[in-house]
């Protein structure tokens, strides 16, 4: 009988690749944070990655989310993953609201930070697999809602960090009066090629102020509007 439940040496070139992508595409990329690469070596990317795609989960590269690649859901590249945990710098007591849950990764990493992590997925199926996922990594405080969460969630809130996991053309000011006074929310913003990660934090009851700290591009958030067109 073999005594071997997976093929010798995978954990450990699993441990190998997560280390060369933490050293090798996230800490150029400015991320340089302690806690933040320290989580990022605990939180199993691999165990979140589709079955599809598994052997993908430290590339530097998107990673779709549906076998036919539909509705352009994907996860983010671990280096603007990174990157926006270390914008968002989490505290212990911080409730989080994320809008776009996809495979449930930054969820978990969110979660490992916060005191709770609420968080919205418009398809159902990603819905499901992201808690299922959740619940193997053994996070207890982050919810997932089946929802559309363009609107937020006021009755929840209000929030410490709001993390929109994907590009919008324009955060939604509905959302920005969701976020305490001290609060920041996290973006993609724009349009393709030209987006730019964007934290605005809410300094006053009527005062937001804003940063773009890093070019990046992201698909785009499901529900969302786009920008109105004119023609002539």
């Amino acid at each position: 009988m073999n005594k071997h439940l997976i093929p010798p040496g995978v954990a450990v070139n699993n441990d190998i690749a997560r280390f060369n992508m933490i050293e090798q595409q996230i800490r150029p990329w400015e991320v340089l944070d302690g806690q933040v690469l320290s989580l990022l070596s605990v939180v199993k990317r691999e165990n979140f990655a589709p079955m599809a795609h598994k052997a993908l989960a430290f590339a530097d590269m998107e990673i779709p989310l549906q076998k036919d690649g539909g509705s352009g859901q994907v996860m983010l590249a671990p280096r603007v993953e990174a990157r926006f945990l270390q914008n968002a710098a989490v505290k212990h007591t911080d409730k989080v609201l994320e809008i776009g849950t996809g495979s449930g990764y930054m969820a978990a990493l969110l979660a490992s930070q916060a005191a709770s992590v609420l968080s919205f997925e418009l398809d159902a199926a990603l819905a499901q697999q992201a808690r299922a996922n959740l619940q193997t990594a053994g996070i207890h405080n982050a919810e997932v809602r089946h929802a559309d969460g363009c609107q937020g969630a006021p009755a929840d809130g209000p929030f410490d960090v709001i993390v929109l996991s994907g590009s919008v053309a324009e955060v939604p000011q509905v959302l920005l009066s969701q976020l305490k006074v001290g609060g920041r929310l996290l973006a993609v913003v724009g349009e393709d090629p030209m987006m730019r990660a964007t934290v605005i934090t809410r300094t006053a009851d009527q005062q937001w102020q804003t940063t773009e700290p890093w070019d990046t591009t992201a698909p785009r958030l499901l529900g969302f509007p786009e920008h109105q067109r004119f023609s002539f």
